[in-house]
């Protein structure tokens, strides 16, 4: 890793404070680095620290100094990324072959390392850090005999098929976390999912543990991943198994939003946006995403955050149209769904949303983390908003194309199988426009459409949303007619099947008190520290 101190009136302070630190004298002689941050210092900053031969363990011991502004934290050794504890109020600490929650074990060597710093809300002036850095010759943490490296699992399941899974999970690895590996499998296989992505904080130290977690819960696959959780947004690296320097703001190295997405794709992982819309101020601190990535980077959108009864009503419309933004401009966006459950299901109160709430089924060769990724850049994928009981929705085109796919044809027929759903109402969406509501009378159910392929050099985009009991409650990805690139009038509207057709059904209403509901669910699961915020 390249030297993260950065310009400016940064350095001055940070290259002041580690000179005035005293030599090093004994293991138990903390190196205590105490400072202002100066007005105008970059978003994140480094403090660098020397560490002599012969250290087997680092502790590092934070403090923001104050109840008003909140820092994160993470270290960096030499040459690596060591892990980014974010908002974790315990101590950081890394060992040859152990470490805390969040970072990463490995070779500690002589040299001078940086204490990350980012200054996630600074509200009093002046700002001010205290730490205190232990160097030891001998560990005290105690013994992780599971924790080895990563390697990818085996498939789990032989065969092409509809695969049910979470993209947002977060175990104790995430500092705002709680559950190990084995409580979020136990609680996700019960609900009957096949996968979960682990998808921490701005780490890959979870993926030390999956190899033995794996190995204990055979049924459900560990998916690797990273929310890449920055102040203006957080992204989901579905896949990544390497470090993403996510430091956008930074100036020393300076990073971009197009940086994250080269990191992504270079290690042949997608890049998804978690929650778009979530704006919720210092509430959520950077939930709602702000960047402009390079066009073409996104290959999925997390349309459904949670599960629809806590958080639809307020954000899944605002989201929908957030994904639909990016597809009327002819980007091939996969949308998916995911719980951010941080309590593997344990948070119990109304605000909930267990793992699996909400669920997205991918249709893949295989159990494996290779087909998934494959399959959600496909396109193959249907969210289920509230949670794995939901209906099925299938849309197929023409018999052999699915989601996902594009059509070259004159004419298509669009067949929508709908199974678990008697008493829900189908819609054909094309192009953003809802096209009347099917009541679904039977289990399984087909609803079918004779379309045209669209005149001009654009093409049209066809999709199936569910409701039950006015609500919606399935979304699925599109099937793409190709345009026949003819200049003329667009393609006809298309017909139905027969089947009854009644006007849709007014949007829902209390977005205030959703809000208010959805603000009060947050507050539960805040850290009991009050200068601390939730980071989903």
């Amino acid at each position: 890793m390249r030297s993260t101190l950065p310009r400016s009136a940064a350095f001055a302070f940070a290259l002041g404070a580690a000179l005035a630190l005293p030599a090093y004298a004994a293991a138990q002689t903390p190196i205590v680095l105490d400072a202002p941050i100066p007005d105008g210092t970059p978003r994140y900053f480094a403090v660098p620290f020397t560490v002599p031969e012969g250290i087997r363990e680092i502790e590092v011991r934070h403090d923001d100094m104050s109840a008003m502004n909140i820092l994160d934290w993470g270290l960096a050794d030499p040459s690596r990324f060591r892990g980014w504890g974010g908002g974790n109020v315990e101590p950081a600490v890394v060992a040859v072959d152990r470490a805390s929650r969040s970072y990463l074990a490995g070779p500690i060597a002589a040299g001078t390392w940086s204490l990350l710093i980012g200054q996630a809300k600074v509200l009093e002036r002046p700002a001010r850090y205290h730490v205190e850095i232990f160097l030891r010759a001998e560990p005290t943490l105690a013994a992780q005999p599971e924790r080895r490296p990563y390697t990818a699992s085996a498939a789990l399941s032989a065969g092409p098929r509809w695969y049910a899974g979470d993209f947002h999970v977060h175990s104790r690895e995430s500092g705002d976390a709680a559950p190990t590996l084995d409580e979020t499998a136990t609680f996700a296989r019960g609900r009957g999912l096949d996968f979960i992505e682990l998808s921490e904080h701005n780490t890959v130290s979870q993926l030390d543990l999956v190899s033995a977690a794996q190995a204990r819960h055979p049924d459900l696959l560990f998916l690797p991943g990273i929310e890449v959780t920055t102040y203006g947004g957080h992204a989901n690296a579905i896949g990544a198994t390497q470090w993403v320097d996510f430091r956008v703001g930074s100036t020393m190295p300076a990073v971009t939003i197009g940086d994250i997405t080269g990191s992504i794709a270079a290690q042949g992982a997608l890049l998804a946006i978690n929650h778009p819309t979530l704006d919720l101020g210092d509430t959520c601190i950077g939930c709602a995403w702000s960047h402009r990535e390079p066009p073409g980077t996104v290959a999925a959108i997390e349309v459904q955050n949670g599960q629809y009864s806590v958080t639809g009503l307020l954000f899944y419309p605002q989201t929908v149209e957030f994904w639909e933004s990016y597809l009327a401009r002819g980007e091939h966006v996969a949308p998916i769904g995911g719980s951010d459950d941080h309590r593997a299901g344990n948070d119990r109160g109304a605000f909930a949303s267990p793992i699996g709430g909400a669920t997205t089924m991918v249709y893949a060769t295989e159990l494996s983390a290779a087909a998934l990724v494959a399959g959600v850049r496909a396109g193959h994928t249907v969210v289920k908003l509230q949670g794995p009981g939901d209906p099925m929705v299938d849309l197929r085109a023409n018999e052999t194309a699915m989601v996902g796919d594009t059509v070259r044809a004159s004419r298509v027929t669009l067949r929508a199988t709908v199974t678990g759903g008697v008493g829900a109402a189908l819609s054909f969406v094309h192009n953003g426009e809802t096209l009347g509501v099917i009541d679904v009378t039977r289990d399984p159910f087909t609803a079918t459409r004779e379309v045209s392929a669209p005149a001009g050099m654009r093409d049209d985009r066809w999709r199936c949303e569910l409701s039950v009991n006015g609500r919606p409650r399935v979304l699925t990805g599109h099937v793409w007619v190709a345009a026949t690139g003819d200049a003329g009038v667009a393609s006809p509207t298309p017909t139905t099947d027969g089947c009854g057709c009644r006007a849709q059904s007014d949007s829902p209403k209390g977005a205030w008190g959703a809000l208010l509901a959805m603000v009060l669910g947050l507050a539960r699961r805040r850290r009991q520290r009050p200068s601390r915020r939730m980071v989903m």
